[in-house]
């Protein structure tokens, strides 16, 4: 497509979409060791899959509870990666669902308050049944944080928790 003959998605309308502010998603993620958090929260069932899931980008359609959201992520660089969300009608988001090639994944997650930092708790659900991860979300990648007495040990970057590759590579398929 041109106009005035110059290309539409030339080097003049790259150069000002790369000016706006990208969201950026900064998260640690950690396997939990116990129950102890189970009555700190109440459960919300989560439907999740996946349009694209390449290892450079990601695009997700999520059912939360009343809630559905369509999600683009970039590739991780450290503990940070680009992240854009768009809340969508949950009727729309169901149809979408039907479109993803990868399976769905299902989840309950729990929403958990530990000393003024909110932890978000995943017991999964069918193939990936018996994992259960907690993330926080932080600000930088140095803010600090307290870490719950029912954290265990850290899984950031290790590809295979990532939901996207749960979905292809489901936990009930690891060697123990």
């Amino acid at each position: 497509m041109e106009t005035g003959g110059e290309p539409f998605f030339g080097n003049r309308l790259y150069s000002t979409l790369t000016i706006i502010t990208m969201g950026v998603e900064i998260e640690r993620k950690y396997l939990v060791s116990n129950d102890d958090w189970r009555t700190l929260g109440i459960p919300v069932l989560f439907a999740q899959g996946y349009l694209v899931a390449d290892g450079y980008r990601t695009v997700r359609i999520r059912v939360a509870g009343q809630d559905a959201f369509l999600t683009i992520k970039g590739v991780s660089k450290g503990f940070s990666r680009p992240e854009f969300e768009y809340e969508i009608p949950v009727e729309e988001a169901i149809e979408i669902l039907k479109l993803c090639s990868i399976p769905v994944i299902e989840k309950f997650r729990t929403k958990v308050v530990f000393e003024g930092k909110t932890w978000e708790v995943d017991e999964f659900q069918g193939e990936n049944k018996g994992l259960i991860m907690a993330e926080i979300e932080l600000k930088s990648e140095d803010e600090p944080f307290s870490i719950p007495p029912w954290i265990g040990k850290e899984v950031t970057g290790e590809n295979r928790y990532f939901n996207s590759r749960l979905a292809v590579n489901p936990f009930k398929n690891w060697r123990k």
